[in-house]
């Protein structure tokens, strides 16, 4: 046996257990590997307003603080708004229960010639024992498991919030310890990453919210002017959910409003979901390009794989920051990645090869009727025209350099 053998064998056995460990290791902490980066995201979404604060004195802990204020002002009147919706929703459909419970047993009699009533069920359900209790031992394990699982969002949200205020409040510092692990040709392509991260995700959010208030201004209008109950809360809902919720977001934020038109006339239904449908299109045409063109400037195509690929690999919250992260990885690539100009060929374009063509036959029907030559556009000659002449001076233009006029005099003798 080789001396080198049994020193290798230990090797690899230590290098197995290693990656086992440190595989072990990923799986237990890729939570927080996940709330970091979600902490990292909001704190580069929020850095820009912080930074608009410290450059007029504002100390940067207390400008973090004043921004997570108003986010927490803003989340908190949203949930009260969707949670007053709710509430009054689900009390006018406990109210209409018995009578809903009367139509739906009278269409199974006439649908399947049954002879059932309301006292038939009521007494069936009150009087089997083993069917209350089944429910009632599902509903306490629910509510444990939803307690549970609201403990844990509330502890994920305040771990991410203060990694976010710290990654704010401590922005400068954070970038000098990060550029201090680095030799210093690498420290300006990290800030301008970082530059650009700060850019995109800022812009992105920033551009959504005001797509979110135009969109629930308007459908505030288009639900108070139908007369809908808590048309406000509405209003709000349509926007935020259609604009911060990648993919489903608008058919998430249009189904509700729908529904309490039904539950108020069918017929307002209609007009809420064509007035959904049409807003839609314009905030896709009209709206969004002209909004983000300067800020995110990404593909709707690259947005939507983007979203996918986000919640492939960490679900909703991948899908959530995806957008802003292809834009920050788009303007890091296009940085430096070079580019060249496109010569004109009609197998790239093919408008330009039929424009071409219906202005050669343009030309030849005037050549044919005998017409005159005009120009193709505002000082562009026609094709196989050639270009006029320069107009030449009848006299040399004068000089300033050399002191001299027109005709080659000194300035001075031109008397």
């Amino acid at each position: 046996m080789p001396r080198w053998l049994p020193k290798a064998m230990v090797l690899a056995l230590v290098l197995v257990g290693l990656f086992q460990l440190a595989d072990w290791a990923f799986h237990q902490l890729i939570d927080l590997f996940v709330m970091l980066l979600v902490a990292f995201f909001l704190s580069l979404a929020m850095e820009p307003a912080v930074d608009r604060m410290a450059a007029r004195g504002v100390r940067r802990g207390l400008g973090t603080f004043l921004v997570f204020i108003g986010l927490a002002v803003a989340v908190a009147g949203f949930l009260a708004a969707l949670g007053t919706l709710l509430v009054d929703q689900v009390t006018q459909v406990a109210g209409r229960l018995p009578h809903l419970l009367d139509n739906l047993i009278g269409w199974i009699n006439r649908t399947f010639h049954q002879h059932l009533s309301l006292d038939q069920l009521q007494h069936q359900v009150l009087t089997d024992s083993g069917t209350i209790e089944k429910y009632a031992q599902q509903a306490a394990d629910n509510v444990w498991g939803v307690s549970s699982t609201v403990i844990g969002g509330l502890f994920q949200a305040f771990t991410v919030g203060l990694f976010t205020f710290y990654f704010t409040a401590d922005g400068p510092r954070v970038r000098r310890t990060v550029c201090s692990l680095l030799p210093p040709d690498k420290q300006g392509e990290v800030l301008r990453a970082w530059e650009i991260a700060l850019a995109k995700t800022g812009g992105y959010l920033y551009s959504r919210a005001l797509l979110a208030l135009v969109s629930t201004v308007a459908h505030w209008i288009m639900f108070q002017i139908l007369g809908l109950p808590y048309a406000v809360a509405l209003g709000v809902w349509v926007g935020v959910m259609s604009q911060f919720v990648p993919t489903i977001g608008t058919y998430i934020a249009g189904a509700l409003p729908v529904l309490v038109a039904l539950t108020v006339q069918p017929s307002d239904a209609i007009w809420v979901l064509a007035f959904v449908i049409v807003y839609q299109q314009i905030e896709n045409y009209l709206l969004h390009p002209r909004i983000t063109a300067r800020t995110v400037d990404v593909h709707p195509a690259v947005a939507f794989g983007s979203v996918i690929a986000g919640a492939a690999l960490l679900g909703a919250v991948g899908a959530l920051i995806a957008i802003p992260a292809a834009a920050t990885l788009q303007g890091f690539v296009g940085t430096y990645v070079r580019r060249y100009e496109v010569t004109t060929d009609p197998r790239i374009d093919r408008g330009v090869a039929w424009r071409e063509r219906r202005r050669l036959a343009a030309r030849r029907l005037r050549r044919m009727v005998g017409a005159p030559e005009v120009e193709d556009g505002p000082g562009r000659p026609g094709a196989g025209e050639p270009l006029p002449a320069p107009a030449q001076p009848s006299e040399p233009l004068p000089d300033p350099r050399h002191g001299e006029d027109g005709a080659g005099r000194p300035a001075e003798d031109r008397s």
